[in-house]
């Protein structure tokens, strides 16, 4: 069976993804492994498709890492990225807002309408919960709560006035303002979350601890190759990391902290 291979989670510029994928596998060959794709996959619908036993590589999010995907899958590790907001393998949380509003501060968002991607999200929901969990009044602080669907759909909520405030994790607003210039127009960052780890970088549970090991080493020699390093540039990849699972805690310690504060959802 061909192995399944995707980087779903970034964008903005897929040519690019694409042409990383080619000189990973090319890496992962050199290693032993067989039945690789030359393609990526691009699944529609990402949860089955990160339980998938042929899964070789894919990116998931912190959150259901440690939540529906605990125990279900294998950590690889994280990419580290040079993205405003981004500090090597900790990322955050930007909060975006037009422009031309005025407000600056999430307090300023009280009884607003807030876009978010979709719930199990880290860097659209989870996160954002937290920083509004100690202003909530009565478990409530937006009027609205809207589920968008994705990063992309959130900016443009906000952008054309559907939505007042969505939180996107910082590498794939960079990506927007850098490839997809017009989903940002007239909007602004107005605040960050607190960092937490990268996308996770996981394989099937049922993947072998010798190919764990080559994935790691060949993800490691590709974030360090000179004839890769446009590719790297133009997805903002500038290191990789195999993080424990422990690291990934804060997500968890998110959610906690938003529930003891009696805010369950946004």
């Amino acid at each position: 069976m061909q192995a399944r291979v995707s980087l779903p989670m970034y964008l903005a510029t897929p040519g690019q993804v694409e042409a990383f994928w080619e000189h990973l596998r090319g890496l992962l060959a050199s290693r032993g492994l067989q039945q690789l794709p030359l393609h990526m996959s691009w699944p529609p619908e990402l949860p089955s498709h990160w339980l998938d036993p042929d899964l070789l590589l894919s990116q998931t999010c912190g959150y259901p890492l440690m939540t529906h995907l605990a125990g279900r899958v294998r950590l690889v590790g994280t990419f580290c990225y040079q993205a405003p907001g981004s500090m090597g393998q900790l990322c955050r949380s930007q909060l975006v807002a037009r422009a031309d509003e005025g407000r600056r501060a999430l307090p300023d968002f009280r009884g607003g309408t807030v876009a978010y991607n979709s719930t199990d999200s880290q860097s659209g929901y989870n996160s954002l919960r937290a920083m509004v969990a100690p202003l909530a009044e009565g478990g409530r602080f937006f009027a609205r709560a809207v589920a968008s669907g994705g990063h992309r759909q959130s900016l443009e909520m906000v952008r054309d006035g559907l939505a007042d405030l969505a939180a996107v994790d910082c590498v794939s607003l960079a990506g927007f303002q850098a490839y997809l210039p017009e989903i940002c127009h007239g909007l602004c960052v107005v605040g960050e979350s607190a960092p937490y780890p990268g996308l996770p970088l996981i394989t099937s549970a049922e993947t072998s601890d010798a190919d764990v090991a080559a994935l790691r080493a060949a993800l490691g020699q590709a974030v360090q190759s000179t004839a890769l390093a446009p590719t790297l540039r133009a997805l903002f990849i500038c290191g990789f990391e195999a993080v424990d699972l422990a690291a990934y805690q804060v997500c968890l310690d998110m959610q906690d902290q938003a529930l003891a504060l009696g805010y369950p959802s946004l």
